[in-house]
């Protein structure tokens, strides 16, 4: 169940004048990248994105403002069997999308439409995200802020899998307070 492939690859905070520049920008790439920007959690302004949309916007002279660099390695995925096969070539785009939600992991928890996935969500959704695979997939995923949320998490709801927790417990980072700061 779990992914230790990291990316080395860096992730970008920045803004831009115009947000809806980005999807007209993003149609006209076509199938040449897979382009990803997501508005980071509580800004009105700030977006993730990954290299390969970076380098895409750089090639179209896209102007923007560009506020900081985050590591993708500092940022881990957890997948299932199932994410794993469908999610492989767009780790970077989960890593980003981790990023905006200011989390320092995330873990492929089920797929949209699976009757019962085993947690509640009674306590709010913005523990949660998800990831729509190219294959047709909408994959479910926890976001985790701290590598302690992460252990106790997924030693509850995987009962006690010894790879899960030893992959929470190796987490890079220990909170999402040792993120960098886009500001």
């Amino acid at each position: 169940m779990s992914s230790r492939r990291r990316s080395i690859r860096p992730l970008y905070y920045f803004t831009v004048e115009d947000e809806n520049l980005l999807s007209e920008v993003f149609s006209d790439m076509g199938d040449e990248v897979f382009a990803v920007a997501y508005k980071v959690r509580g800004t009105d302004d700030v977006f993730v994105m990954t290299a390969d949309t970076k380098d895409a916007m750089d090639r179209r002279d896209v102007h923007y403002n560009l506020l900081a660099e985050e590591d993708g390695s500092r940022i881990a995925v957890q997948h299932s069997p199932l994410s794993r096969e469908e999610l492989a070539d767009y780790e970077d785009s989960l890593k980003a999308l981790a990023l905006a939600c200011r989390a320092i992991g995330v873990a492929c928890v089920g797929v949209n439409g699976e009757g019962n996935l085993g947690f509640d969500l009674s306590g709010g959704a913005k523990k949660f995200t998800y990831f729509t695979a190219p294959a047709g997939h909408t994959f479910i995923f926890r976001l985790f802020q701290e590598r302690d949320e992460a252990v106790e998490f997924l030693d509850k709801i995987t009962m006690g899998d010894k790879k899960a927790v030893e992959w929470a417990k190796g987490l890079p980072l220990e909170s999402s307070k040792e993120l960098r700061s886009y500001h």
